[in-house]
């Protein structure tokens, strides 16, 4: 019995072009978890302690008031200070910085704060805020300029219980570099933004998703067309730039 070989099937330019696009957009996300193990791994480099601990600056934290750290609930407070406290660095003692008046320049004391809580770290257990450390905040709203929404933030009714402390930022560790993992992240990088392929990743690995800055873009410019007053000229109108 004759046995007849069965004709392979021969692909179209249009087959061909989609195998070429789609094994280049295999390549680029094969490239993409390369750079991330490589990030990740650099990041896991442990820190090594220095022989000789050098300063770089200061360093402005809260700490306890000196009446507040003798009382009956002096642990109570450290505790919480230590989930809202912040951290503040500056090249000079005094933490000055630059501020124009009338045309001048001037200098002021920079300002800080305690930690302001999102609706997600109040009720995240990262935090581990109790009952009682809650009760010590108050809800607050304000409007944020930028998304234009209504925001709620969480923060400390007693600020007055802590002071601030300024200390010296002495640097006693150093991180541990790996010059094999560090240029091999340098190479993936320069060939991404030489070769402009980060808009391509970017769409195979996290999707096409909604770009709020060109809505805010165009919502800024609706507002403007809409304060032109009524009474203006349709020449006066056409001049405008928008």
């Amino acid at each position: 019995m004759d046995t007849y070989e069965l004709p392979c099937r021969i692909r179209t330019s249009r087959q061909k072009k989609r195998l070429v696009k789609t094994d280049r957009d295999k390549q680029l996300i094969k490239l993409s978890k390369r750079r991330s193990e490589l990030c990740k791994q650099i990041r896991a480099l442990p820190k090594v302690l220095l022989e000789k601990p050098y300063q770089s600056g200061w360093k402005r934290y809260f700490v306890l008031r000196s009446d507040i750290a003798v009382s009956t609930r002096a642990e109570f407070y450290a505790t919480l200070l230590a989930k809202i406290n912040t951290v503040e660095y500056h090249h000079d003692k005094t933490f000055k910085r630059k501020k124009r008046r009338k045309g001048r320049y001037g200098y002021e004391i920079k300002k800080q704060s305690l930690r302001v809580l999102t609706p997600y770290l109040w009720e995240s257990s990262n935090l581990g805020l109790t009952e009682q450390e809650k009760a010590c905040f108050s809800q607050v709203e304000f409007y944020n300029v930028k998304t234009r929404e209504q925001e709620i933030r969480y923060v400390f009714t007693e600020p007055w219980r802590y002071s601030l402390k300024i200390a010296p930022h002495m640097i006693t560790h150093k991180k541990l570099l790996d010059t094999e993992l560090v240029s091999e992240a340098d190479l993936i990088e320069n060939q991404i933004k030489c070769n402009n392929l980060g808009g391509r990743i970017h769409v195979l690995t996290n999707g096409r998703k909604y770009n709020f800055w060109r809505k805010y873009t165009s919502l800024a410019k609706y507002d403007m067309m809409t304060k032109i007053p009524k009474y203006r000229s349709k020449e006066t109108y056409l001049e405008l730039d928008f």
